[in-house]
Protein backbone atom coordinates (compact mmCIF):
# COMPACT_ATOMS: atom_id res chain seq x y z
CA UNK A 1 0.00 0.00 0.00
CA UNK A 2 1.32 3.60 -0.73
CA UNK A 3 -0.01 6.45 0.54
CA UNK A 4 0.54 10.16 -1.18
CA UNK A 5 2.08 12.74 0.92
CA UNK A 6 2.97 16.32 1.00
CA UNK A 7 5.34 15.88 4.33
CA UNK A 8 7.80 13.51 5.10
CA UNK A 9 6.78 10.32 5.46
CA UNK A 10 5.63 8.15 8.82
CA UNK A 11 7.67 5.23 10.38
CA UNK A 12 11.20 4.62 10.35
CA UNK A 13 11.23 2.77 7.05
CA UNK A 14 9.35 4.28 4.33
CA UNK A 15 10.89 6.68 2.64
CA UNK A 16 9.57 9.14 -0.41
CA UNK A 17 9.55 7.63 -4.25
CA UNK A 18 8.64 8.50 -7.70
CA UNK A 19 5.41 6.27 -8.54
CA UNK A 20 3.63 5.08 -11.29
CA UNK A 21 2.00 8.85 -12.74
CA UNK A 22 5.03 10.66 -12.07
CA UNK A 23 4.12 12.12 -8.40
CA UNK A 24 6.06 11.54 -5.16
CA UNK A 25 4.60 8.48 -3.22
CA UNK A 26 5.23 7.24 0.71
CA UNK A 27 5.88 3.43 0.73
CA UNK A 28 8.76 1.32 1.11
CA UNK A 29 12.48 2.03 -0.58
CA UNK A 30 13.01 -0.68 -3.89
CA UNK A 31 15.53 -2.88 -3.02
CA UNK A 32 18.77 -1.78 -2.51
CA UNK A 33 17.92 1.63 -1.67
CA UNK A 34 17.29 2.98 1.64
CA UNK A 35 15.24 6.25 3.38
CA UNK A 36 17.64 8.77 4.36
CA UNK A 37 16.76 11.14 7.50
CA UNK A 38 14.97 13.38 5.05
CA UNK A 39 12.26 10.39 5.05
CA UNK A 40 13.87 9.94 0.69
CA UNK A 41 14.80 6.53 -0.75
CA UNK A 42 18.21 6.54 -1.72
CA UNK A 43 20.54 3.89 -3.54
CA UNK A 44 22.94 2.67 -0.49
CA UNK A 45 26.14 2.97 -2.52
CA UNK A 46 28.30 1.75 0.63
CA UNK A 47 30.77 -1.01 0.83
CA UNK A 48 30.43 -3.51 3.83
CA UNK A 49 32.41 -3.09 6.78
CA UNK A 50 34.97 -5.87 7.88
CA UNK A 51 32.29 -6.70 10.67
CA UNK A 52 30.06 -7.44 7.51
CA UNK A 53 32.20 -9.76 5.39
CA UNK A 54 33.19 -11.36 8.77
CA UNK A 55 29.35 -12.31 9.61
CA UNK A 56 29.02 -12.98 5.40
CA UNK A 57 32.09 -15.78 6.29
CA UNK A 58 30.15 -16.75 9.51
CA UNK A 59 27.07 -17.90 8.28
CA UNK A 60 28.87 -19.44 4.61
CA UNK A 61 30.71 -21.58 7.18
CA UNK A 62 27.62 -22.82 8.46
CA UNK A 63 26.81 -25.42 6.11
CA UNK A 64 30.18 -26.31 5.11
CA UNK A 65 31.18 -27.28 8.52
CA UNK A 66 27.59 -29.13 8.74
CA UNK A 67 28.60 -30.88 5.51
CA UNK A 68 31.99 -32.12 6.67
CA UNK A 69 30.50 -33.07 10.32
CA UNK A 70 27.93 -35.65 8.73
CA UNK A 71 30.46 -36.98 6.10
CA UNK A 72 32.65 -37.88 9.45
CA UNK A 73 30.18 -39.08 11.18
CA UNK A 74 28.53 -41.53 7.86
CA UNK A 75 31.96 -42.09 6.69
CA UNK A 76 34.49 -41.17 8.15
CA UNK A 77 35.84 -44.25 9.53
CA UNK A 78 34.06 -46.08 7.21
CA UNK A 79 35.39 -45.40 3.54
CA UNK A 80 38.74 -43.88 2.09
CA UNK A 81 36.50 -41.58 0.10
CA UNK A 82 35.74 -39.54 3.35
CA UNK A 83 38.68 -36.90 2.42
CA UNK A 84 36.67 -36.69 -1.38
CA UNK A 85 33.84 -35.90 0.01
CA UNK A 86 35.93 -33.13 2.22
CA UNK A 87 37.39 -31.48 -0.87
CA UNK A 88 34.02 -32.00 -2.98
CA UNK A 89 31.88 -30.24 0.09
CA UNK A 90 34.45 -27.40 0.29
CA UNK A 91 34.58 -26.41 -3.64
CA UNK A 92 29.95 -26.58 -3.82
CA UNK A 93 30.58 -24.50 -1.03
CA UNK A 94 33.41 -22.00 -2.47
CA UNK A 95 31.70 -22.45 -5.46
CA UNK A 96 28.53 -20.99 -4.24
CA UNK A 97 29.99 -18.19 -2.87
CA UNK A 98 31.48 -17.24 -6.07
CA UNK A 99 28.27 -17.25 -8.17
CA UNK A 100 26.42 -15.20 -5.09
CA UNK A 101 28.73 -12.46 -5.60
CA UNK A 102 28.56 -12.83 -9.12
CA UNK A 103 25.05 -12.07 -9.22
CA UNK A 104 24.53 -9.53 -6.72
CA UNK A 105 24.48 -5.65 -7.54
CA UNK A 106 26.79 -5.02 -8.67
CA UNK A 107 26.54 -7.88 -11.12
CA UNK A 108 29.14 -9.87 -12.43
CA UNK A 109 32.00 -8.39 -9.73
CA UNK A 110 33.35 -10.15 -6.99
CA UNK A 111 32.24 -6.95 -4.91
CA UNK A 112 28.73 -5.46 -3.12
CA UNK A 113 27.52 -2.63 -2.28
CA UNK A 114 25.46 -2.58 0.74
CA UNK A 115 23.07 -0.80 3.16
CA UNK A 116 24.91 0.18 6.32
CA UNK A 117 23.39 -2.03 9.65
CA UNK A 118 22.73 1.30 12.46
CA UNK A 119 20.39 -1.01 14.63
CA UNK A 120 18.52 -4.43 15.11
CA UNK A 121 15.27 -3.29 13.90
CA UNK A 122 16.51 -2.81 10.32
CA UNK A 123 16.82 -6.73 9.96
CA UNK A 124 12.96 -6.89 10.92
CA UNK A 125 11.29 -3.59 9.03
CA UNK A 126 8.01 -5.88 8.75
CA UNK A 127 7.33 -4.95 12.77
CA UNK A 128 7.24 -1.38 11.90
CA UNK A 129 4.88 -0.76 9.48
CA UNK A 130 3.24 2.54 10.84
CA UNK A 131 -0.68 3.29 11.20
CA UNK A 132 -0.64 6.79 10.71
CA UNK A 133 -4.88 6.79 11.17
CA UNK A 134 -4.35 4.51 13.42
CA UNK A 135 -6.71 2.46 10.85
CA UNK A 136 -4.62 1.58 7.92
CA UNK A 137 -1.43 0.39 7.91
CA UNK A 138 1.35 1.77 5.60
CA UNK A 139 3.59 -1.62 4.52
CA UNK A 140 7.32 -0.19 4.07
CA UNK A 141 8.60 -4.08 4.62
CA UNK A 142 12.09 -3.67 3.20
CA UNK A 143 15.61 -4.98 3.33
CA UNK A 144 17.17 -2.16 5.20
CA UNK A 145 20.57 -4.13 5.40
CA UNK A 146 20.93 -4.86 1.51
CA UNK A 147 22.21 -7.02 0.68
CA UNK A 148 23.17 -9.17 4.39
CA UNK A 149 19.31 -10.44 4.61
CA UNK A 150 18.94 -12.06 0.92
CA UNK A 151 22.80 -13.07 0.08
CA UNK A 152 22.62 -15.50 2.89
CA UNK A 153 19.66 -17.24 1.39
CA UNK A 154 20.77 -16.97 -2.11
CA UNK A 155 23.96 -18.82 -1.06
CA UNK A 156 22.17 -21.77 0.55
CA UNK A 157 20.34 -22.19 -2.66
CA UNK A 158 23.07 -21.97 -4.71
CA UNK A 159 24.67 -24.56 -2.17
CA UNK A 160 21.75 -26.75 -2.73
CA UNK A 161 22.11 -26.88 -6.31
CA UNK A 162 26.01 -27.42 -6.57
CA UNK A 163 25.33 -30.31 -3.84
CA UNK A 164 23.13 -31.76 -5.51
CA UNK A 165 24.57 -31.54 -8.98
CA UNK A 166 28.03 -33.17 -7.56
CA UNK A 167 27.79 -35.18 -4.61
CA UNK A 168 25.25 -37.89 -5.63
CA UNK A 169 27.60 -39.18 -8.63
CA UNK A 170 31.04 -38.57 -6.95
CA UNK A 171 29.60 -40.85 -3.32
CA UNK A 172 28.12 -42.89 -6.25
CA UNK A 173 31.61 -43.82 -7.72
CA UNK A 174 34.07 -43.48 -5.14
CA UNK A 175 32.10 -44.98 -1.59
CA UNK A 176 31.67 -48.61 -2.82
CA UNK A 177 32.82 -49.39 0.99
CA UNK A 178 29.68 -48.37 2.00
CA UNK A 179 25.88 -49.91 1.79
CA UNK A 180 23.63 -48.26 -0.76
CA UNK A 181 21.91 -46.41 2.41
CA UNK A 182 24.99 -45.32 4.18
CA UNK A 183 26.38 -43.77 1.15
CA UNK A 184 23.85 -41.15 1.27
CA UNK A 185 23.32 -40.03 4.49
CA UNK A 186 25.61 -37.00 4.52
CA UNK A 187 23.11 -35.82 1.96
CA UNK A 188 20.30 -36.93 3.30
CA UNK A 189 21.36 -34.74 6.34
CA UNK A 190 21.99 -31.25 4.67
CA UNK A 191 18.36 -32.17 2.71
CA UNK A 192 17.50 -31.55 6.67
CA UNK A 193 20.07 -28.68 7.39
CA UNK A 194 19.90 -26.50 4.67
CA UNK A 195 15.82 -25.63 5.70
CA UNK A 196 16.67 -25.09 9.36
CA UNK A 197 19.41 -22.88 8.17
CA UNK A 198 17.70 -20.79 6.09
CA UNK A 199 14.28 -20.55 8.44
CA UNK A 200 17.40 -19.42 11.06
CA UNK A 201 18.52 -16.56 8.96
CA UNK A 202 15.03 -15.78 8.11
CA UNK A 203 13.79 -15.23 11.51
CA UNK A 204 16.83 -14.71 13.58
CA UNK A 205 19.40 -12.83 11.08
CA UNK A 206 19.88 -10.09 13.04
CA UNK A 207 20.06 -11.66 16.12
CA UNK A 208 23.06 -13.76 14.76
CA UNK A 209 24.57 -10.79 13.10
CA UNK A 210 25.45 -9.42 16.39
CA UNK A 211 25.97 -12.62 18.51
CA UNK A 212 27.81 -14.79 16.09
CA UNK A 213 31.32 -13.32 17.48
CA UNK A 214 30.15 -15.37 20.90
CA UNK A 215 28.72 -17.87 19.37
CA UNK A 216 31.99 -18.94 17.19
CA UNK A 217 34.21 -18.06 21.17
CA UNK A 218 31.97 -20.30 22.51
CA UNK A 219 30.95 -23.44 20.38
CA UNK A 220 34.77 -23.63 18.95
CA UNK A 221 35.49 -24.12 22.89
CA UNK A 222 33.08 -26.49 23.77
CA UNK A 223 33.76 -28.85 20.56
CA UNK A 224 37.10 -28.82 21.31
CA UNK A 225 37.22 -30.16 24.64
CA UNK A 226 34.63 -32.66 23.64
CA UNK A 227 36.56 -34.01 21.23
CA UNK A 228 39.91 -33.85 23.31
CA UNK A 229 37.70 -35.72 26.03
CA UNK A 230 36.04 -37.89 23.24
CA UNK A 231 39.63 -38.96 21.69
CA UNK A 232 41.49 -39.62 25.30
CA UNK A 233 43.43 -36.69 24.33
CA UNK A 234 45.58 -36.22 27.73
CA UNK A 235 49.33 -35.34 26.86
CA UNK A 236 51.49 -33.76 24.26
CA UNK A 237 52.13 -37.16 23.05
CA UNK A 238 48.87 -38.34 22.24
CA UNK A 239 47.86 -35.11 20.33
CA UNK A 240 50.95 -35.31 18.15
CA UNK A 241 50.09 -39.15 17.43
CA UNK A 242 47.72 -38.91 14.54
CA UNK A 243 47.51 -35.95 12.17
CA UNK A 244 43.84 -35.73 12.01
CA UNK A 245 44.32 -34.67 15.42
CA UNK A 246 46.05 -31.84 14.88
CA UNK A 247 43.90 -30.57 11.58
CA UNK A 248 41.28 -30.66 14.00
CA UNK A 249 43.31 -28.72 16.94
CA UNK A 250 44.41 -25.86 14.00
CA UNK A 251 40.70 -25.51 12.58
CA UNK A 252 39.75 -24.48 16.21
CA UNK A 253 42.36 -22.44 16.52
CA UNK A 254 41.45 -20.96 13.62
CA UNK A 255 37.82 -20.61 14.70
CA UNK A 256 38.93 -18.87 17.96
CA UNK A 257 41.24 -16.31 16.38
CA UNK A 258 38.05 -15.66 13.50
CA UNK A 259 35.72 -15.05 17.06
CA UNK A 260 38.61 -12.64 18.53
CA UNK A 261 38.82 -10.34 15.29
CA UNK A 262 34.86 -10.44 15.38
CA UNK A 263 34.73 -9.09 18.59
CA UNK A 264 37.24 -6.84 18.94
CA UNK A 265 36.51 -6.02 14.73
CA UNK A 266 40.37 -4.87 14.94
CA UNK A 267 39.62 -1.13 15.36
CA UNK A 268 42.66 -0.67 17.04
CA UNK A 269 45.30 -3.41 15.72
CA UNK A 270 48.06 -2.31 18.89
CA UNK A 271 45.40 -3.01 21.40
CA UNK A 272 43.78 -6.16 19.42
CA UNK A 273 46.34 -7.85 17.76
CA UNK A 274 47.81 -9.14 21.07
CA UNK A 275 44.67 -11.17 22.01
CA UNK A 276 45.22 -13.73 19.39
CA UNK A 277 48.28 -14.78 21.21
CA UNK A 278 45.26 -16.63 23.55
CA UNK A 279 44.07 -18.94 20.85
CA UNK A 280 46.10 -21.65 21.82
CA UNK A 281 45.51 -21.26 25.49
CA UNK A 282 42.19 -23.05 25.99
CA UNK A 283 44.11 -26.48 24.58
CA UNK A 284 46.96 -26.06 26.29
CA UNK A 285 45.25 -25.62 29.41
CA UNK A 286 42.95 -28.48 28.79
CA UNK A 287 46.55 -30.77 28.52
CA UNK A 288 47.83 -29.37 31.65
CA UNK A 289 45.22 -30.18 33.33
CA UNK A 290 43.53 -33.28 32.11
CA UNK A 291 45.40 -35.52 34.23
CA UNK A 292 43.97 -34.54 37.28
CA UNK A 293 40.25 -34.79 36.24
CA UNK A 294 40.34 -38.30 34.97
CA UNK A 295 37.33 -40.19 35.87
CA UNK A 296 39.40 -43.34 36.74
CA UNK A 297 42.28 -41.44 39.47
CA UNK A 298 39.40 -39.19 40.77
CA UNK A 299 37.51 -42.70 41.43
CA UNK A 300 40.56 -44.45 42.93
CA UNK A 301 41.56 -41.72 45.36
CA UNK A 302 37.69 -41.45 46.40
CA UNK A 303 38.46 -45.49 47.08
CA UNK A 304 41.56 -44.81 49.23
CA UNK A 305 39.94 -42.29 50.88
CA UNK A 306 42.44 -39.54 49.70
Amino acid sequence: MSVSMNLNCPGLYCGMKNGENGSEQCGACPRGERTSIMKICQKCMDTPELYDWLYLGFMAMLPLVLHWFFIEWYTGKKSSSALFQHITALFECSAAAVVTLLVNDPVGELAIRSCRVQMLSDWYTMLYNPSPNYVDTLHCTQEAVFPLYTIVLIYYAFCLVFMMMLRPLLVKKIACGLGKTDRFKSIYAALYFFPILTVLQAVGGGLLYYAFPYIILVLSLVTLAVYMSASEIQSFKNLVAKKKRLVVLFSHWLLHAYGIISITRLDNLKQDLPLLALVPGPALFYLLTARFTEPNRILSEGGNGH
